[in-house]
C-alpha cells in the first residue's frame, strides 16, 4: 500500500490532478502514439482514441484507484483491477508496455501541471502508478496462464462455418477453431477479441461476447453493425458485416472477462438493452444446458421486436427453464411493456444476483431501480462494451 508520506501528498494533490486528468491522458496518448505508432497496429483501438472514450476510461481508472488507496489504505481494489486486467489480456498487453506507459504518462503530468509537480509529488504519484501496474501485471500473468498462454500470445485462427442475419443490423458468426491445439473454455458472459486488418493495412480489434457454443468446440459471436454517423469505433464491426462470409478465417483471442455467471442457487435477474443481450444469451444457454432450477427473471429493452437480436433464442431458452420468466420493453410499443425499461411494478426476487449489459446510461438507471427494489449493490454485476466509463461505481 502507499507509504504514509506518499498518501499525504496524493491526498493533497488528487483534486488538482483529478481536475486535469482528461487533459493529461489526452497529452499522454498523443505523445506516446507519435513516438510509438506501432501501438495502434493491433493493440489500441483507434476509434476509441478518436471518440475520447479511451482517455476518459484511463482517467477514471487512475482516479478511482488513487481514491481507493486513500479511502481504504489496508485493501487493494481488486474488483476494479480485475476488470482492467481482463480488458488488457483481451488485447495482449505485455509487461514491458507498462514501462512505456509510465514514461509518457508522467511526462504528460509534468507538462500539464508544470511547477506543481515537485520531485516529492512526482515520487508519490509514482508509487500509485507502480502499485497499480504491479498488481495488474501479476493479475494478467495469472489470466494468461489460465488461458494457456504467456505474455499476450492468446491469438489463433478460427474459421467461419455459418453466418446468420439476426436483424437488419446484427448478425451471428459460428466459428470453429483451426488446428488441433486445445481451446480454452469460455465461461458464460465472457468475450473474445477479434483482430482484423483494415483497408489501410492497420490491424484493429474489437471485443465481442461469446453468444453461443456447441459441443463440437464451435462458438458464436453476434456483431451489431455501426451505421454512418454513429460511434466512430465501429470500423471493425462494419468491416465484419461487409466482408466476412462462410469459409473465411478470423483471428480470435482466448475468452476473457471478469463478469461471468457463477453457479449457485440464488435467484437470477438478467438485464440487457440492445446488443447487450449477447452475454445474457450465453448465460441462458448455460442454465438450460445444465438443467438449472434457479428462478431466472430476464429483462430486456430494445427499439422494437425487429431490432432485438437473439430474441427468439432468449425466448426459447427462458421458456425451457422451469423457473424462467421474461419481460421485454420495446420503444415501438410492442412486447410485454411499451417504452423504455421501467422496473416500477416489476417483482424482483428476494436475494437475487444480477448480471446486466447495455449502454452505461441504461445500466445506471437499471442499477438504481434494482437497489431501490432491495438488491444488494454487491450482487449487481455489469459488463461494458468498449472502454469502461463506469469504473469505480459503488
Amino acid at each position: 500500500m502507499l507509504s504514509a508520506k506518499a498518501a499525504e501528498l496524493v491526498r493533497a494533490t488528487l483534486p488538482a490532478v483529478g481536475a486535469e486528468l482528461e487533459t493529461i491522458t489526452a497529452r499522454f496518448y498523443d505523445t506516446m502514439f507519435a513516438d510509438h505508432p506501432e501501438l495502434l497496429d493491433g493493440l489500441f483501438n483507434r476509434g476509441n482514441q478518436r471518440s475520447g472514450e479511451q482517455r476518459k476510461a484511463l482517467a477514471g481508472a487512475v482516479a478511482a484507484f488513487a481514491g481507493a488507496l486513500l479511502n481504504n489504505p489496508g485493501e487493494r481494489p481488486d474488483a476494479l483491477l480485475a476488470r482492467i486486467a481482463h480488458k488488457h489480456a483481451a488485447v495482449g498487453v505485455t509487461d514491458d508496455q507498462y514501462v512505456i506507459v509510465h514514461k509518457y504518462l508522467f511526462g504528460a503530468i509534468a507538462e500539464v501541471l508544470g511547477e506543481a509537480v515537485t520531485p516529492e509529488v512526482a515520487a508519490a504519484w509514482d508509487e500509485v502508478y507502480w502499485l497499480m501496474a504491479g498488481a495488474l501485471i501479476a493479475m494478467e500473468a495469472r489470466i494468461y496462464a489460465e488461458a494457456g498462454a504467456l505474455d499476450g500470445a492468446t491469438w489463433r485462427p478460427w474459421q467461419v462455418v455459418e453466418r446468420h442475419e439476426e436483424t437488419a443490423d446484427a448478425m451471428s458468426l459460428v466459428l470453429r477453431p483451426v488446428g488441433d491445439d486445445p481451446v480454452p473454455p469460455a465461461r458464460p458472459g465472457q468475450y473474445v477479441s477479434v483482430r482484423v486488418t483494415m483497408p489501410d493495412g492497420v490491424r484493429q480489434l474489437r471485443q465481442y461476447s461469446v453468444s453461443g457454443h456447441g459441443a463440437d468446440g464451435h462458438r458464436s459471436i453476434t456483431v451489431k453493425r455501426v451505421r454512418a454517423g454513429e460511434r466512430p469505433e465501429g470500423e471493425v464491426s462494419t468491416l465484419l458485416h461487409a466482408t466476412v462470409r462462410e469459409g473465411d478465417e478470423l483471428t480470435l483471442s482466448a475468452p476473457f472477462g471478469d463478469v461471468a455467471l457463477e453457479d449457485g442457487d440464488a435467484p437470477l435477474v438478467l438485464v440487457s438493452a440492445g446488443i447487450g443481450c449477447t452475454p445474457i444469451a450465453a448465460m441462458l444457454r448455460h442454465l438450460a444446458d445444465t438443467g438449472s432450477g434457479r428462478r431466472v427473471l430476464v429483462l430486456h429493452a430494445d427499439r422494437s421486436a425487429a431490432d432485438h437480436a437473439l430474441r427468439e433464442r432468449m425466448e426459447r431458452l427462458t421458456d425451457a427453464l422451469p423457473g424462467g420468466e421474461r419481460l421485454f420493453w420495446y420503444e415501438s410499443g410492442e412486447g410485454d411493456r411499451a417504452g423504455r425499461m421501467d422496473l416500477a411494478g416489476v417483482e424482483i426476487p428476494e436475494g437475487a444476483v444480477v448480471y446486466m449489459c447495455g449502454p452505461v446510461g441504461f445500466m445506471r438507471a437499471a442499477r438504481a431501480g434494482l437497489i431501490g427494489a432491495g438488491v444488494a449493490p454487491r450482487d449487481i454485476h455489469y459488463e461494458v462494451f468498449g472502454p469502461d466509463l463506469w469504473l469505480g461505481a459503488a
